[in-house]
Order: structure tokens, then sequence, then C-alpha cells
């Protein structure tokens, strides 16, 4: 009888642990970027450390909920999870609250609830589902489109919320069809795209295409086989007309903050009056981040000692940009424990997720993994500068009970999974 409970109670510690690491740290950071004065009340409710220390307990009832529920609910019920989350993001366009121009928050009282970020979870159930049935293969084109279906349906709902953060971490789920056996070529054709947006942006149409020009001489000098002209002609053509498109959304589509997010991170503009008045206005944050990053030195300023961030140089700090604290008070050293923590719960997911028996669990591991390392790359390259101004949290660290929230049901219900495995060894 010992036996058979101890079994209910054999989840991995490793990856809690690490959970807990993250949050914990996260609060501290959190605590020291928006508390105000010599004396704190911790339980303070109107400040935003206050709140999330409420929002970290109330997950400790959460994760209770998510352990005690059947492994395989998530698997039958996949789909009604992934409707009804579909359904929440449709409500929004009704009876959405509208934060910071964007539309992406229901009004519960005082509190918001943001149901695309429990979105992200029900997606990674729906993907997980389909691509196990025994009918499906994802070399077919049919159940490539579909797959991709589950994926875009959420993304636009998203994205017409004004939420564009949240709309690119839906990339997320290719690594997980690139496991499972979808074809390179898409890998190949999604780099490319890449690579000409940049090119195109930074040097202009005309040395894009020559670049393109002398690649696709080069390959075909390089290879082996007979040079096939009129399929070399094709591509470039592709890739000039590209060029354009890209061109043109640049300067026609995207909004002029948005430009200049970009004209920023690829150093476009030259003249420096103007880069000044960027610095001043929709760069401001991403300035006094970097200046609160570089301060922090090797060790650190100390907890609570970081000039910039008791300043409040940092507008909104203990969300998005809550990284740049852990640099300024915890230097170097903080912000490579935080970064190793990160990467070893990835690669802890990752392994439990190799280790599945089940297909479902697999996909829905590397799911997991996927948006966690999207949000972790995203945020982290954002507030230093490396990528463009995104707004995206940082999981587990960011102020906010429905990231913390929607981020504990993702890797829950993934040891649950988990547990299910090790239960019937």
């Amino acid at each position: 009888m010992l036996r058979e409970s101890h079994k209910h109670f054999r989840f991995d510690w490793i990856t809690i642990i690490l959970f807990l690491l993250l949050i914990a740290f996260g609060w501290l950071n959190i605590l020291s970027a928006s508390h105000s004065g010599t004396t704190i009340d911790y339980f303070d409710i109107s400040q935003p450390f206050g709140k999330q220390l409420i929002f970290i307990f109330l997950t400790f009832g959460l994760i209770i909920l998510l352990l005690s529920i059947d492994a395989k609910f998530y698997e039958r019920f996949s789909s009604v999870i992934y409707i009804a989350s579909m359904l929440s993001l449709v409500g929004l366009f009704i009876f959405g609250k509208n934060v910071n121009g964007a539309t992406s928050w229901y009004a519960i009282g005082s509190m918001t609830l943001q149901p695309s970020e429990f979105a992200k979870a029900a997606t990674a159930l729906a993907v997980a589902k389909y691509i196990s049935d025994l009918n499906t293969n994802i070399n077919n084109i049919k159940n490539q489109i579909q797959v991709f279906i589950i994926i875009i349906i959420p993304a636009i709902l998203v994205l017409l919320q004004n939420d564009t953060g949240s709309t690119i971490v839906y990339g997320a789920f290719f690594f997980v069809l690139f496991r499972e056996g979808l074809p390179k070529y898409y890998l190949f054709i999604g780099v490319s795209l890449i690579l000409l947006s940049v090119l195109s942006l930074k040097f202009g149409i005309t040395i894009t295409s020559i670049i393109t020009i002398l690649l696709v001489i080069g390959s075909n000098f390089l290879s082996k086989k007979k040079p096939k002209i009129l399929q070399s002609i094709f591509v470039v053509i592709v890739a000039i007309s590209i060029s354009f498109g890209i061109k043109f959304f640049y300067e026609s589509i995207l909004k002029p903050h948005q430009q200049d997010r970009i004209s920023l991170w690829l150093r476009l503009e030259k003249d420096p009056d103007k880069l000044k008045q960027m610095k001043q206005t929709f760069a401001y944050n991403l300035n006094e981040s970097e200046k609160a990053i570089s301060s922090g030195g090797f060790f650190g300023r100390g907890f609570m000692e970081g000039t910039r961030t008791t300043g409040k140089f940092v507008p909104e700090q203990h969300t998005d940009y809550i990284f740049s604290t852990v640099g300024e008070e915890w230097g170097f050293l903080g912000s490579a424990f935080v970064v190793i923590i990160f990467v070893l719960l990835l690669l802890r997911i990752l392994h439990l997720a190799e280790l599945q028996k089940s297909q479902f669990s697999r996909v829905y591991g590397y799911g997991v993994a996927s948006i966690i390392f999207i949000h972790f790359l995203i945020n982290i390259g954002m507030v230093m500068g490396l990528i463009p101004t995104i707004g995206i949290p940082l999981p587990l660290f960011s102020y906010g009970g429905s990231g913390l929230w929607a981020f504990t049901i993702l890797i829950f219900i993934f040891i649950k999974l988990d547990s299910n495995r090790i239960n019937e060894w």
C-alpha cells in the first residue's frame, strides 16, 4: 500500500527545483525594481511585489490541481482545451480591456487576466494531440497544412489584439515540427527569408540582389551536379521579388514606431540628432536598460543597491525589463546564474521529452521547451539591445499573474505526463 501511494509522488524534482529557483529569484528582483521607501510591507497588494507574492502562493494551489488530474485527461481533452482557449481569445474583441494599445486582457475587478498566455499551453496540447494521431504523417502536405492551421489560428487572434510579442512565440512550434520530421526545406526557406529581410533593409535591394546572384553562381560552381540554369534564374527572381516585398512592407505596412525600432536595431539611422531623439523617446527603456546592465559590472551593485533600479530610470522595470535589474544589482555573475538556470531547465525538459514512451508526451515536452526558449531568447536579447524591442516577459521571472500561471500550467502538465511514464515502469 505504501509503495502504491509513493508512486503518485514520483515527479521530476530537478525540474521542480529549477522552476522554484526562477520564481524565487524573480520575485527578489521584482521586489527591488518596484519597492519605494525605506520600509517594505511584503504583502502590500498595491505594489507589484506584493501582488506577485500572492500570485506565487496561489501558484502552489494550481500546481497541486495540475498534478492531481489524471495524465490521460490532458491528451483526451486537448481538443476541448484548445477550442475553449480560442473562444477566450475571440471574446476579447467583445469584452476585452485595452492596456497600452493592446486589447489582450479581461478585467476581473481590480485584476486582469491575459488569455493569450494560456493559449500557448492549449496550442502545445493541440499540436501534440494532432501529431501523435495514428493517421498523421508530418511529411504529408495535407497534414502539414492542418497542423499549421492549429498554430496560425491563435497567432492571428493574438496579432489582431495588437500583441506582436506573443504572436512571434508561435514560431516556436516549428522546432517541434522539425523534431517530428518536418522536411528541412522549410528551415531553409525560413532562414533565407530572415537573411533577405536583414540584407534588404541594411544594404538595399541592389546589393542584396548582387549577393544573391553570387551565392547562386557559387553554389552551382561548387556542386558536383550539372548546373540547373532555369532553376537558378527562378531562385534569383524570387529572391529579388521578396526583397522588393520586404522593402514595401517595411516602408508602407509597418507603423512608424515599428520602423524606428528596426531602424535602431540595424543601425539604419545615421543622423546623430535623430538617434538622440530616438533614445529619449521610444528607445528610452532600452537605452536605460543597457546602462543599468553595464553599470553592474562583474559582481553587481548589490541587492536593492542599484542606483538606476531604485531611481526608477527604467519604466516598468519589473515587467519585460526585469533582467536589467539582475544585470545592475547582481552583475555578470548573477546574470550568468539566471541564464544557466534557464539553460538547465530547457535541457532537462528536452531530456525528459526524449525519454517519453508516448509520442503525445514527447511532442508536448518539445513544445514546452520551445515556448520557454523563445521567450527567454527574445526577452534577454531585447533587454541587451541584441534584437528589436518586443514586448515579451521573461518566463517565471517577470511580474504578472497570467504569465506565471500560464508557464506553471505549461510546465506542470509535462511533469504530470512524465510522472505517468515513471509510474508505469
